[in-house]
């Protein structure tokens, strides 16, 4: 099985190699996001059929390959503003079980 968080360090080394981790940089990788999620949302609306002119264009594969490229890059993100993302994640999503679910 892969080590997704090694995966994601090698990632961002390979990036701080090409571009810097400047705040500019890091604001950029934020964006990314946006850009992936846009994808995310093309993908979805080619599944329905949502555009008469394009018809249907993209698969549920599809969608769900876009939600991991989403997933990627906010873990790219994440692994370039904190020391320690994997446990910054477990933190959160313990925070988030805790939660009460009901209004």
């Amino acid at each position: 099985m892969t080590n997704h968080w090694t995966t994601i360090r090698e990632l961002v080394a390979w990036l701080d190699q090409q571009n810097g981790r400047t705040n500019q940089e890091i604001t950029l990788r934020l964006l990314k996001l946006t850009e992936e999620a846009g994808e995310v949302a093309q993908a979805w609306i080619g599944t329905t059929g949502q555009n008469p002119r394009k018809g249907v264009t993209h698969t549920r594969q599809d969608v769900a390959d876009e939600l991991c490229d989403v997933i990627v890059t906010a873990a790219v993100a994440l692994a370039s503003i904190t020391d320690d993302p994997a446990e910054h994640l477990d933190d959160k999503i313990r925070r988030i079980a805790d939660r009460p679910r009901t209004p």
